[in-house]
């Protein structure tokens, strides 16, 4: 893999959104908090357009995102939030601007689609982790100490998560390359050049205000696809909401039920309520790089580091 080069304070840091809307106020947080550590945020040309649902035209979104890439004098890319619209943003987007001008990639939720484009067509180690939008609310301190340090200091990261342990559906302990994200952006992926390869990996599973029956369709779509075979263990995070979006006329059924039909009787070790994503204390977590999982111990251990 293609290891991004760690920032240190002082460094220019770009500022793009690639899919919903965005407003000052809105990320103003998260400004203020990378101004205090000593960085310079440099905000994408477009970044406060609007079109509907997007953050402005397609093109628009992909063009910050590459000048981001390819300036030099810009040493990470950190999305200002999720939502909706990379997909669409990928037509647009010239992969190869990324492979040649490697650096730290952060985001997650909607920037699934462009972490999994960015490991297979640059081969890029990315970072699934807290936007700008993340700091728009109270976050315990680990959350923003985590998310530099991952940043910052080109060692492996401590054993996760920083706080209690997660829970063990089945037990065991596995070795692999971290991969995933949001469930929906994974399924939304299938059929499509950005494909996933889930094979020999600890695939990272969470999404938000999907209804029950969604979250089981999603993972049956990557199981009928072949995509979960290959999985060494699962580390499932939060599916925030899914339980308040049961449908009524339909019946309904517990998100981590669902989650135990489907991952329950895989003989790999798996753990639930790992707190990274769509929850109020995210961790970072760097994709494309080995670890460790010790399911019986509820925790995720690099086994190399991030950045060089």
């Amino acid at each position: 893999m293609n290891k991004p080069k760690h920032i240190q304070p002082g460094d220019r840091v770009g500022i793009v959104a690639g899919s919903s809307p965005v407003n000052k106020e809105q990320i103003e947080g998260g400004l203020l908090l990378l101004e205090a550590r000593g960085y310079v945020p440099v905000l994408g040309e477009h970044l406060w357009e609007r079109d509907g649902f997007l953050a402005g035209p397609d093109e628009n979104r992909a063009a910050d995102i590459e000048r981001m890439f390819a300036d030099p004098t810009i040493k990470e890319v950190i999305f200002a939030r999720g939502g909706y619209g990379m997909a669409r943003t990928m037509d647009h987007l010239d992969m190869g601007i990324i492979a040649d001008n490697p650096k730290i990639l952060m985001g997650f939720s909607d920037v699934t689609f462009l972490h999994l484009a960015a490991e297979m067509e640059a081969d890029l180690v990315t970072f699934y982790g807290p936007m700008l939008i993340t700091w728009s609310a109270p976050r315990p301190d680990w959350v923003s100490e985590l998310w530099f340090r991952a940043m910052e200091i080109p060692e492996p990261l401590p054993a996760l998560p920083i706080e209690g342990t997660a829970d063990t559906l089945v037990g065991g302990t596995a070795r692999g390359r971290v991969a995933g994200g949001c469930l929906c952006l994974l399924a939304a992926a299938v059929g499509t050049p950005y494909e996933p390869d889930f094979d020999e990996t600890l695939l990272l599973l969470e999404d938000v205000d999907e209804p029950p029956h969604r979250v089981d369709g999603m993972l049956q779509q990557l199981k009928q696809a072949g995509l979960l075979s290959g999985v060494e263990g699962f580390v499932v995070g939060e599916m925030t909401r899914t339980d308040e979006h049961g449908d009524s006329s339909i019946g309904s059924k517990p998100a981590q039920a669902i989650l135990k039909d489907h991952l329950g009787d895989r003989a790999v070790p798996a753990i639930m309520k790992f707190p990274f994503g769509h929850v109020p204390a995210p961790l970072t977590l760097p994709l494309g790089i080995s670890a460790e999982l010790d399911a019986e111990n509820g925790t995720l251990t690099y086994l190399e580091s991030a950045t060089i």
